[in-house]
């Protein structure tokens, strides 16, 4: 198919200079070590692909998608955690690729894996070839729901520690790439599927993996390019702190929180919440109120899951809407719009007020407006 070529070289192209740009970002993280390293694999992968298409055969199967799905894991965790430090034990998720690098090498001259249509032809490399896929399928499939639940697990830890919502904190670009990403090769090995024992589609489904190559280097780069340095934000929970005692007993063993301390801090934290109104803090994170109340972080946490059924994210856009409650009630704001009152309430997104606020009432916020000002 001629018209790859031209995909080939756009890909090439942004690809490099999207690699060179997160490069010379400062400061440079591990987290920009690792998708900077990924888009230069990208462009190395089209090089490759052009080079064996139009001047001599390089390797006779593709290798280097093995490492898209370590890296993507990698990536996501250093993201995560920007204090993670490299580990020796983070080459093992590249033995694949090299295994299949050196069989790739050695057999180069081979035809392994000229055609798809040619996929179960009954030779000595056979075997090969159905090893070859089962792996590749797994290692896109593992890798990629690790970095899923990495950024779902990331995102509920989160609602422990802020109440405020921000794509570049929640990473849900993130998300919605890794599932993108994955889908995309999906559709690829269901083609593949299609060519292989039907042998009806009129081109080598393999083409497409490069569009989606050229594709993906430019999102990945122009976000990651976008995305500031996360913060590391400490655990709310002691477990994770390493900070659980061993005495202590009931539901709160697990902390050395006692019932009757749980019971004196969580009417402490509504009495500070009802004279002080933090909330009214779009920026309001867990470490402010622990600092403010000289509760410790983790026994917030801990009471507000335990004694009020709430995380911390939940509570604190609680009494926002009570305070955008009363506020619509109140004559003297019937002239600013809900959104102004929302916002000024301590929401700092429209969506999230729109959803606690009708879960809270029943209603829409201007549904409920519009019988107050009835009723009123």
């Amino acid at each position: 198919m001629d018209f790859i070529e031209p995909v080939l070289y756009i890909g090439i192209s942004q690809s490099f200079f999207a690699g060179l740009l997160i490069a010379t970002r400062k400061p440079f993280t591990r987290a920009d070590r690792i998708i900077t390293a990924w888009v230069f694999l990208f462009c190395i992968e089209m090089i490759f692909a052009l080079v064996n298409r139009t001047v001599l055969d390089m390797y006779s199967f593709p290798f280097i998608a093995f490492t898209y799905g370590p890296l993507l894991y990698l990536y996501v965790r250093h993201m995560i955690r920007p204090s993670l430090s490299f580990s020796p034990w983070n080459a093992l998720h590249f033995i694949p690729f090299l295994v299949f690098f050196a069989v790739s090498v050695v057999f180069r001259e081979e035809p392994i894996f000229d055609d798809l249509s040619g996929f179960f032809v009954r030779d000595r490399f056979i075997p090969l070839r159905i090893v070859y896929g089962i792996c590749f399928f797994l290692s896109v499939t593992v890798y990629s729901a690790f970095s899923f639940f990495e950024i779902r697990r990331h995102q509920k830890r989160l609602r422990d520690l802020i109440s405020y919502t921000s794509a570049k904190l929640t990473l849900n670009w993130l998300k919605i790439l890794s599932i993108t990403f994955y889908s995309g090769y999906v559709i690829v090995f269901i083609l593949g599927g299609i060519k292989i024992f039907s042998g009806l589609l009129p081109f080598d489904p393999y083409v497409l993996i490069f569009f989606f190559i050229a594709f993906f280097s430019f999102v990945y780069s122009f976000y990651a390019i976008r995305q500031p340095e996360m913060l590391d934000y400490p655990s709310a929970t002691p477990e994770e702190n390493g900070n659980v005692p061993a005495n202590g007993a009931g539901r709160y063993a697990r902390s050395g929180l006692r019932e009757d301390q749980a019971e004196e801090y969580l009417t402490r934290l509504l009495t500070f919440m009802d004279e002080e109104k933090p909330y009214l803090n779009g920026d309001l994170s867990i470490a402010d109120l622990s600092r403010r109340t000289g509760i410790p972080k983790h026994y917030i946490t801990e009471v507000l899951n335990e004694k009020y059924g709430r995380n911390f994210f939940s509570f604190i856009n609680e009494y926002r809407v009570r305070e955008v409650i009363s506020r619509i009630n109140d004559p003297k704001y019937q002239h600013y719009t809900i959104l102004a009152i929302a916002f000024d309430a301590g929401f700092n997104s429209k969506s999230t007020f729109n959803s606690f606020f009708k879960a809270y009432t029943g209603k829409t916020p201007s549904v409920y407006r519009e019988v107050v000002s009835k009723t009123g």
